[in-house]
């Protein structure tokens, strides 16, 4: 009997896909290719209704937002954007609603630096935004180049997102203002552009946090054949996600390890080179072996696609 998708995961589909295709490019948030001298990062990310955002979110912000979890991929390896593709997908909606989400995705360019060069358009049964976009790098950096004495660095404060994805679930009449801070954290995510020179500086292995910080320390010590250890003591939690689980009951360092879409960067390099006017944390360290270990004890999970 053939295997299902729910039974390999997203992850164990890549892995048979990039036997097929017999690629050892596959396997960073971006591609890296060089071209005329350029180091090119291309990558795409689909943003699809129903799944990803519900048709009450305002259009701006899927927009803004399309376009920041894609520049998220290439400054987390260490790139700028530059040109993106679009494809929509769209049932016969109003056509102020996609008017709509182009503002946000024009704002998102006009921010971020890069530039709608073209797309496509296709009829569907819901909305889907799939963006295609390139970025440069005078050194990019992947998820394979950790090394042992490195130390765990993130980016910002984790699992904001999450707790937003949750309060927007509640469609309650009024929300507090910390709750509106958590949504819009949610609703429009800010890619880390600002780490890019660091990065690109610095790093020996980088990535950004969209599937949780677990699940993607994962990667980075599965490509970099590394052991990572995290203290839980030192994950970075905003004042609005503390006052949202004491609110509500829940476990904050629960929501830094494994809330999804933060987009923040998780990377690696040498303590020394802890830069005090950014807003990084150190959270552990690396050293032979394999696995990701919280306080001493091993982890898995994250965010599944089937």
């Amino acid at each position: 009997m053939s295997d299902r998708l729910s039974d390999i995961g997203e992850f164990g589909l890549i892995e048979r896909l990039k036997k097929i295709l017999r690629s050892e490019v596959i396997g960073d948030d971006c591609a890296l290719l060089e071209l005329c001298g350029e180091n090119l990062l291309l990558t795409t990310d689909l943003m699809l209704e129903d799944v990803h955002f519900l048709r009450r979110y305002p259009p701006e912000a899927v927009g803004w937002k399309a376009i920041s979890v894609n520049v998220s991929d290439v400054v987390g390896n260490g790139g700028t954007p530059e040109w993106a593709l679009i494809s929509l997908m769209l049932p016969d909606v109003e056509v102020s609603l996609v008017e709509r989400m182009y503002e946000g995705i024009k704002r998102a360019c006009d921010f971020y630096g890069c530039r709608v060069v073209g797309g496509n358009i296709s009829r569907a049964d819901r909305i889907g935004i799939d963006i295609f976009l390139v970025g440069k790098s005078k050194r990019a950096v992947g998820r394979g180049g950790a090394k042992p004495g490195d130390s765990l660095f993130v980016s910002g404060t984790l699992g904001d997102s999450r707790a937003g994805l949750e309060l927007l679930k509640m469609d309650k009449e009024s929300y507090e203002d910390f709750e509106l801070t958590l949504i819009e954290r949610h609703l429009r995510p800010t890619a880390r552009i600002d780490y890019v020179k660091h990065i690109q500086k610095y790093a020996n292995a980088s990535m950004d946090i969209s599937d949780g910080l677990v699940a993607d320390a994962l990667h980075i010590s599965e490509r970099s054949g590394v052991r990572i250890d995290i203290e839980s003591s030192k994950l970075p939690i905003s004042d609005e996600l503390k006052r949202f689980c004491d609110k509500y009951r829940k476990d904050p360092k629960e929501y830094a390890l494994y809330g999804g879409e933060d987009y923040q960067l998780l990377f690696t390099h040498p303590r020394e080179r802890w830069n005090p006017f950014m807003d990084m944390s150190e959270i552990g360290t690396l050293s032979e072996g394999e696995g990701v270990f919280v306080d001493g004890k091993a982890m898995e999970g994250g965010y599944r696609h089937f």
